[in-house]
């Protein structure tokens, strides 16, 4: 019996964690692709002058898929990708597949946004959480049209 009950310990943990492996699999790709799918990615200050040299305004967003701000964020920060294009630039980077802007950056708290005006200075910066419309009016603050 002491056997039996050891055995089924040892299964119960072996389940656990291969369904750990496959839930966090699971979510690297769904976030993975919500980011990178519909967004540029700055990854280190080299690739950030690139994007400044467009001449648009800039929006950076730094943070991981599994914060629950972040996941709040991810369909507002895809939907103003899409109204803002052309207009303005808004990048999605989870620091999970790319940490090294959150060392560039200096980020301390996730989710971090980084707004920059058209020539590349940094003109506001905001962490935690930030709704469709103070999005909205940072941009127009930084000459977004």
């Amino acid at each position: 019996m002491n056997n039996i009950l050891k055995l089924l310990i040892i299964l119960a943990i072996v389940v656990l964690i291969v369904g750990l492996i496959i839930s966090q699999g699971r979510d690297k790709a769904s976030v993975k692709e919500g980011v990178t799918s519909s967004s540029e990615k700055i990854s280190t200050n080299k690739d950030s002058s690139d994007v400044m040299a467009k001449n648009l305004p800039v929006l950076i967003d730094l943070g991981r898929g599994t914060c629950v701000p972040c996941k709040m964020m991810l369909p507002i920060l895809q939907q103003l990708q899409e109204e803002y294009k052309g207009r303005a630039i808004i990048k999605i980077i989870d620091i999970r597949y790319d940490p090294e802007p959150a060392r560039v950056y200096k980020i301390r708290l996730i989710p971090t946004q980084i707004f920059f005006d058209a020539t590349g200075k940094e003109i506001y910066r905001h962490e935690g959480f930030m709704d469709k419309i103070s999005i909205e009016q940072k941009l127009k603050e930084i000459g977004v049209k």
